[in-house]
């Protein structure tokens, strides 16, 4: 496991806050309340830990496959259902949901090989990442795929604590299977759009590990 790229500056901030805070509880604590200061301290122990958690990159062999859509994020399936296409697209499509905890690895992967046609990052409200609304109205960058003349679409959707969406890709650039495309910080929620004839590999409640899980051959 390594810790990723995206979290260096939080991780050291978050260091740097927390050893300030326990020098302070140290000075004023540790003589008239130790237990205080020991509990303090555990709990400062704890949130570093869920910090770097939080950015981590497990090993994993991930599923490269030609005709496979691949999950592009960790989570829990929690929505597959026929929608009207409201960006990029203009026909309906298949909609599959991956919504993100906090405790998930928030590394985002392409879900396919092929040429990026279309990157997009739009602002917007912090609705909870299971809200309805959220795919329209919060802060989200799509991306769209090109393979052999079809296309899939990735939506990076930013939820209540999630304050910031990375996304590396451009218009043109070609891509591999797997590889990073994105990071999303502190919970949130990744839709697929695809193809109404693709076959769907899983079910709601369903959790994917990213790189790993087969979503859908098409």
């Amino acid at each position: 496991m390594t810790i990723h790229r995206e979290g260096f500056p939080t991780i050291a901030l978050v260091t740097l806050v927390l050893v300030a805070g326990n020098a302070l509880s140290y000075y004023f604590l540790y003589a008239t309340c130790t237990g205080c200061f020991v509990a303090l301290l555990a709990v400062s122990l704890l949130f570093w830990g869920f910090i770097l958690s939080f950015f981590r990159v497990p090993a994993r062999i991930h599923t490269i496959a030609e005709n496979s859509v691949i999950a592009p994020a960790d989570g829990e399936i929690v929505v597959i259902e026929e929608v009207q296409a409201d960006e990029y697209f203009s026909d309906r499509r298949i909609q599959v949901s991956i919504f993100m905890s906090p405790f998930n690895v928030h590394v985002n992967r392409n879900p396919v090989s092929g040429t990026v046609r279309y990157s997009q990052y739009h602002p917007g409200q912090y609705l909870v990442a299971w809200h309805p609304k959220s795919s329209t109205e919060n802060e989200r960058h799509t991306v769209v795929y090109e393979k052999n003349g079809r296309e899939i679409l990735v939506k990076q959707i930013a939820g209540a604590l999630a304050r910031r969406i990375v996304n590396y890709l451009q218009p043109g650039q070609s891509v591999r299977q797997t590889e990073e495309m994105g990071f999303i910080k502190f919970g949130s929620r990744v839709d697929l759009l695809l193809p109404l004839d693709a076959v769907i590999k899983v079910k709601i409640g369903d959790r994917p590990l990213g790189g790993v899980t087969e979503i859908a051959t098409w």
